[in-house]
């Protein structure tokens, strides 16, 4: 499906998101920017709207839509908050999606739900201190003693940490380098502790921490998938986790376009708009192109997931185009408000601190390159 051919149903779902936005999310941006305060009223309001579980099926509490309509919303959120598209992201993707792809009927019942309406909200827990991009190197061990799984260890940059109340989690649970499995950890469960708040250059608002674990106990039944299989369910979610970074960064790219094209229509210099300027009209035609360019790499990922396709390569290059124009529209919206651009005063300083960690986060921009050439050279090239 073009994006330039949205559903009735999208298009409704389209300007429901941006109303939310604007009445209630615009007045919120300077609080969790100064105060760098999570928004737990807005994931509220966002839960009542249906917006915390898009793409969740309504047996389980969701609102059933396509995951090309989920991938919409973070996309339209974000052009208004980077932060809470990225909560948004982490709770659906990589926070709720692996219970419901492989989680037991039990576990699905039990959590999906609360997390699909917004009464929880939840995480992943993978990183590492010394295993970021190489995720079978992390230390963090699980032992099952009697019914309980034991675990030890900690993990690192966990976004929506402190918030959460349930975290998939990963651990080694035994020798061999990706003998890994994957569990629910509940926020309350003993030995759970939460660790250092990130003070972050951008993303204000959005919680960052370590996560402590010293003989935290879970049920045996909180184990997720197989035992073993923890490193396949991690990979298959990373996958699914960049297209929704993608989307956000899509949303930074546009919100950066269009706040550089209001002024340099309005912003007026030797008697003319500055967008007369060629100078600036030039940035302003490549900033638009680069935002169709990763806007279409971006909903076509999205439509192949949707329909079941394996689409490593395209969420990579989704991933990598889109948060790279992220980054290089928000540094020329600085250049176009020129002094100002580098005030706090306008908001495209903002976008340019927010725009840097979606080339890092889900998976390094570096890595995406990797993967992208990886299935080129399998797959001999590029087939239409």
């Amino acid at each position: 499906m073009s994006i330039l051919m949205l559903s009735d149903e999208q298009k409704m779902l389209q300007k429901m998101v941006r109303d939310f936005a604007t009445q209630e999310v615009v007045p919120e941006i300077e609080r969790m920017e100064t105060e760098d305060r999570f928004p737990k009223e807005l994931i509220q309001k966002m839960g009542e709207l249906g917006l915390m579980g898009v793409p969740i099926p309504e047996a389980y509490g969701g609102s059933g839509m396509s995951y090309t309509s989920y991938i919409q919303v973070i996309h339209e959120i974000s052009k208004f908050s980077a932060t809470l598209g990225v909560i948004l992201s982490v709770h659906t993707s990589v926070g709720t999606n692996p219970i419901l792809y492989f989680g037991t009927e039990d576990q699905k019942q039990q959590y999906i739900p609360k997390l699909a309406r917004g009464e929880y909200l939840g995480a992943f827990a993978l990183t590492e201190s010394g295993s970021g991009s190489d995720a079978s190197s992390m230390k963090t061990t699980a032992k099952l003693i009697d019914d309980m799984y034991v675990l030890n260890g900690s993990k690192v940059f966990i976004t929506n940490g402190g918030e959460a109340d349930t975290y998939i989690t990963f651990a080694r649970t035994g020798d061999a380098p990706k003998d890994i499995s994957a569990f629910i950890v509940e926020k309350n469960a003993p030995g759970f502790i939460i660790g250092k708040k990130e003070k972050k250059m951008g993303l204000h608002g959005s919680n960052t921490v370590e996560i402590i674990f010293e003989n935290c106990r879970i049920p045996k039944e909180n184990l997720l998938g197989e035992r073993g299989n923890g490193f396949k369910i991690a990979m298959a979610n990373l996958n699914i986790g960049r297209i929704g970074i993608a989307a956000q960064g899509l949303g930074i790219a546009e919100a950066a376009l269009n706040y550089a094209v209001t002024y340099a229509k309005e912003r007026e210099q030797f008697g003319k708009p500055i967008a007369a300027n060629q100078g600036i009209s030039f940035k302003l035609a490549e900033m638009a192109t680069n935002v169709e360019s990763a806007k279409l790499l971006t909903y076509q990922a999205a439509a192949l997931i949707e329909a079941g396709k394996q689409c490593n390569k395209e969420t990579s290059m989704a991933k990598m185009l889109a948060t790279k124009t992220a980054m290089k529209n928000a540094i020329e919206a600085v250049q176009v408000f020129g002094g100002y651009g580098y005030t706090k005063e306008y908001p495209v300083e903002r976008l340019f601190r927010d725009a840097k960690v979606t080339e890092i986060y889900e998976g390094t921009n570096e890595i995406q390159h990797i993967v992208i050439a990886k299935h080129l050279l399998k797959d001999e090239g590029v087939h239409g």
